[in-house]
């Protein structure tokens, strides 16, 4: 699989909305995961919430959306984040560690609940960055 990038936005409890509107606007296939379903859930309320969704168009648009969990901040505008995902661990560990160079990182990139190697960092310049390395 080529690397990807592509915008990463997130919501306070409506992304499934957010998708399903997007997914009307642009066409293609949208999957959804809750948090429950990745035993990420730090409270019951977040159980049904999205946290992670891709939309996957014809024409190649890739749009990926999250709800913000209750004990992170969710501040609109600041919303979005840059997603890089794709098979080849290589190049994608070599991204992570060139961004990581005065960046704050929130998680390392290691194995996740989901199977694959997962990381995210704030960068230098303010930036937020997910790395996404998919498991074969």
């Amino acid at each position: 699989m080529q690397t990807r990038l592509n915008p990463y936005l997130n919501f306070k409890d409506n992304a499934r909305q957010a998708m399903e509107f997007y997914q009307s606007v642009f066409g293609g296939t949208v999957q959804v995961n809750t948090f429950k379903e990745f035993g990420a859930s730090q409270n019951p309320n977040e159980d049904d919430l999205v946290m992670h969704s891709i939309l996957e168009a014809d024409n190649g648009i890739v749009l990926m959306a999250a709800d913000t969990p209750e004990h992170r901040p969710h501040s609109p505008g600041n919303n979005i984040s840059i997603s890089l995902s794709g098979d080849n661990e290589t190049e994608l560990r070599g991204y992570f560690e060139k961004l990581s160079a005065g960046a704050n990182v929130m998680m390392q990139l290691e194995k996740a609940s989901w199977g694959d190697t997962f990381g995210m960092l704030t960068d230098k310049f303010g930036i937020a960055w997910l790395v996404n390395v998919t498991q074969s």
